[in-house]
């Protein structure tokens, strides 16, 4: 991570960290970057988008005018998901794509996403070269007369994207009942657009672009919504997506949360039953249950590990040549359809299968016996101190020694909140519960 970029862009609590002027100064900074990357030396565009919180107005527009400044074209798509900009960056040949948004946080946070021309999220070495033209370390280029950028608004490039998501489906989905939650965010009228379309009956939450209420008890980081409408309305499953899509939870007929780590499942035993998951392998995080590599090495499945966050999931897929991996948090990456994390899509398949195999979303919650997990986050004042903590690390060798091989623990800092994110698991339920206390408690006094 560089002074500027985060674990996943720029991060911060928008016209405060996240300021006008640093937009402004990102924009310069990554059209020069994308012009010196371009696959069109002659032609430099950018595609941007936004989720519908309020001040992604006021970031777009920053943006605009510094990759106007530098000679880069702007194209924007308005209210759009993240991984549709992925898509349409590398089916456009732009030269780069911004995503205005902070994902699942808070209204007031705000964010800025970059991919390159073939819709990959940027390395960290990428955005430290971004970085060194904003602290003047690279010269950055400022044109005059003809040569400066301009803007345009392009909705046929939306339509595209609804085309490809159609697409992935071979199936319609009548006689569905699905319970749909947008979380008042870029998801909020495409996905329900999408499965009416295919014949769904679809019940649909929070499908407002009403930015005040992003996240705001809703989505994939809240289900209860979800969960008590399909009891309610007796639906066959439910889903919550983030606030930009890149990521969803879903819930099961009878009302059951059927996690990241569970949709991965069922992807995975259904692309081996047809020949379509390359090297019969998964790649995960390490903060994927356990219970998630014994079900699938039943299977014959591989599992994957790489460390947390979705772009080294991605590069992990890229190096092993793998087709499918993600998180427990719900980012599911499908390199055959998408180069990032896409809720719609990944709900999209799961339907799919559901469809054509006649299944209930619960036969994966039967199948999958999931290790007892604690996960804990601790609000600090000191979250980079983690490392050096020696009492910290004493503590987490003596967790470490007491599970022995039936269980595990991860402390590390939130690359985008000022927490520590504390995952516990072990067979021993009562071993988890032991512990959590007492780590929960060091890490407030030693980082406080």
């Amino acid at each position: 991570m560089g002074k500027i970029f985060g674990t996943d862009g720029v991060r911060g609590i928008a016209n405060k960290e996240l300021t006008p002027e640093l937009a402004l100064n990102l924009g310069r900074a990554a059209g020069n970057f994308f012009k010196k990357n371009s696959r069109d030396r002659g032609n430099f565009f950018v595609l941007i988008a936004k989720d519908t919180r309020i001040s992604g107005s006021m970031l777009e527009a920053a943006l605009i005018a510094g990759f106007n400044s530098v000679g880069v074209d702007t194209v924007k798509l308005d209210i759009l998901t993240t991984p549709a900009v992925s898509y349409l960056t590398d089916h456009c040949k732009a030269s780069g794509g911004v995503m205005i948004s902070a994902s699942h946080n808070p209204v007031e946070d705000n964010g800025i996403k970059f991919f390159n021309h073939k819709g990959y999220k940027l390395t960290d070495k990428q955005e430290l070269e971004i970085e060194e033209y904003i602290f003047g370390k690279k010269e950055i280029d400022i044109p005059v007369g003809v040569a400066v950028g301009n803007t345009i608004k392009n909705n046929e490039l939306i339509r595209q994207y609804r085309q490809h998501l159609l697409k992935t489906v071979a199936d319609d989905l009548t006689n569905f009942k699905i319970i749909l939650d947008c979380a008042n965010g870029a998801a909020y009228d495409i996905a329900p657009q999408i499965f009416r379309k295919l014949g769904a009956d679809v019940i649909a939450l929070n499908d407002q672009s009403n930015g005040n209420a992003i996240n705001q008890n809703c989505g994939s980081t809240n289900p209860e919504m979800v969960l008590s409408q399909v009891k309610k309305h007796g639906a066959d499953f439910g889903i919550a997506y983030d606030g930009d899509a890149d990521r969803l939870i879903m819930v099961d007929e009878r009302a059951n949360i059927i996690d990241g780590d569970q949709i991965m499942a069922l992807l995975a035993l259904n692309m081996k039953k047809e020949g379509k998951l390359n090297k019969n392998a998964l790649v995960t995080t390490r903060y994927s249950n356990l219970g998630l590599q014994e079900l699938l090495a039943k299977h014959e499945i591989k599992v994957k590990k790489c460390k947390n966050g979705d772009r080294y999931v991605l590069q992990k897929m890229l190096e092993g040549k793998y087709n499918l991996g993600g998180e427990k948090s719900g980012h599911i990456i499908m390199l055959d359809y998408n180069k990032t994390g896409d809720g719609v899509l990944t709900s999209l398949k799961v339907a799919h299968y559901l469809k054509k195999y006649d299944l209930k979303l619960s036969y994966i919650g039967d199948l999958f016996e999931a290790w007892p997990q604690e996960l804990i986050n601790v609000a600090v004042k000191n979250k980079e101190k983690l490392t050096q903590n020696e009492p910290i690390n004493k503590l987490i060798k003596r967790i470490e020694s007491d599970y022995g091989k039936e269980g595990r623990i991860f402390v590390r800092a939130s690359g985008t909140e000022p927490i520590i994110r504390i995952m516990m698991e072990a067979k021993d339920e009562e071993m988890i519960k032991k512990w959590a206390k007492r780590i929960k408690e060091k890490v407030k006094g030693e980082l406080n």
